[in-house]
């Protein structure tokens, strides 16, 4: 099988984070080197509470995995606040595996998820960045993406803040 780390928070609705990241990944026959940021409370319609690790113990997490293997790919979702991410950061520095960043920045039910600012290191670190429209435009501090026209230009911002790829 097919080994990637899964680094974010649980969802106790099973519809996103590390449950449901795990389930298609293993659909896909991979391993999952699960890393958990953060412990949610939720349901389909909303987040009752969230509680965050220590950083310390997420960077204890990610050295563990890596240990064990090497990923094929490393997907990121949520961090929580800063300190995390650019603990996740410093801590997956090394890996060669295309990595997946998720930008998780608020629940579906609108729930703030995300404190402080997200570091641009992380983002430069990602080989593809799959933020939401309303995530594109808070990172890049634009206005909500209203046509398919203005998608680009926030894709050349990541692009601009190191991401790696291309827009075509």
């Amino acid at each position: 099988m097919t080994p990637i780390m899964i680094i974010g928070g649980t969802d106790s609705s099973g519809g996103a984070g590390l449950t449901r990241d795990a389930f298609v990944a293993q659909k896909f026959g991979c391993e999952v080197l699960p890393i958990v940021t953060a412990v949610t409370a939720q349901s389909n319609d909303m987040v009752f509470d969230t509680r965050l690790m220590p950083t310390e113990l997420i960077a204890s997490q990610i050295e563990a995995a890596l240990a064990t293997t090497n990923p094929s790919a490393i997907k990121i979702g949520m961090l929580g606040n800063e300190e995390i991410a650019d603990a996740v950061g410093l801590a997956i520095r090394r890996q060669s595996c295309p990595i997946v960043l998720d930008p998780v920045l608020n629940s579906s039910s609108g729930r703030q998820l995300m404190s402080g600012q997200f570091p641009r290191t992380l983002l430069s670190q990602a080989h593809l960045i799959t933020p939401n429209l309303l995530e594109a435009a808070a990172l890049s501090g634009s206005r909500l993406a209203e046509t398919d026209t203005q998608i680009p230009a926030q894709a050349e911002w990541f692009l601009s803040q190191g991401a790696q790829g291309r827009v075509d």
